[in-house]
């Protein structure tokens, strides 16, 4: 059920990032994701909030959600982000080959998850994630990125790299098809070190890894989610 899981330690931060064997995703019935959440949930013993995730840079605010004893919290909101203070319950973010990220304030006192593809790396969704997390803490940031495309497999035609690599402030990948590509875990972690973070680094690449899900290899497929909850 999980690529990696952490559960809470002396700052009282529990972190994980699913594998595929749960699809977290909407491409199925809302029974079976229902089902899917509450397996996760009972799991991890939290309930797991969501948000409809669309490419930005919105941040969304779980503090004020309805919540249930196991599974699912729909915040029912368009978002990339999403950060709670409140103890016991997850955020969450699916994804199938963009990056998972996951912040703390280092006091434990609030956790973020964000959703980074291309778009809402170049929109600045780290950013607003950071923000809205200093906000509620100055203690330092920690942040953990989970496994995503890597940049020997993301390819994209020349301008498309050229551009997005000048935007980011990476250089551009040669895939193992030797085309060109972007590094989007290398963008991550370059604002996150910006945003002045201690990075961790959940290896594994969704498109070459057959227990993640992955948009590239099955355009149909499922979603694994990251996810980060104050215990």
């Amino acid at each position: 059920m999980f690529h990696h899981h952490s559960d809470p330690g002396a700052d009282g931060v529990g972190v994980a990032f699913t594998s595929a064997e749960l699809d977290l995703g909407d491409r199925q019935t809302g029974a079976a994701r229902a089902d899917a959440f509450a397996r996760l949930s009972q799991s991890l013993g939290v309930p797991v909030a969501i948000v409809g995730q669309v490419h930005g840079a919105a941040v969304a605010d779980a503090d004020q959600a309805p919540l249930v004893a196991s599974g699912l919290v729909d915040l029912g909101v368009e978002a990339d982000a999403v950060l709670t203070s409140r103890r016991g319950l997850a955020v969450a973010v699916r994804v199938a080959d963009c990056v998972p990220i996951l912040l703390a304030a280092a006091d434990g006192g609030a956790v973020a998850a964000v959703h980074a593809g291309r778009a809402g790396l170049l929109a600045g969704v780290i950013g607003a994630a950071v923000a809205r997390l200093r906000e509620r803490s100055a203690a330092p940031l920690r942040a953990w990125i989970g496994p995503h495309i890597c940049g020997a497999c993301y390819e994209v035609p020349p301008e498309l790299a050229a551009d997005a690599a000048a935007r980011l402030g990476v250089p551009v990948p040669r895939t193992r098809w030797g085309t060109t590509g972007i590094d989007l875990g290398a963008a991550a972690a370059r604002q996150l070190a910006e945003a002045g973070a201690a990075v961790t680094v959940v290896p594994g690449c969704t498109l070459t890894t057959p227990t993640l899900h992955s948009h590239r290899r099955d355009p149909g497929g499922g979603r694994q989610v990251g996810l980060i909850w104050r215990g």
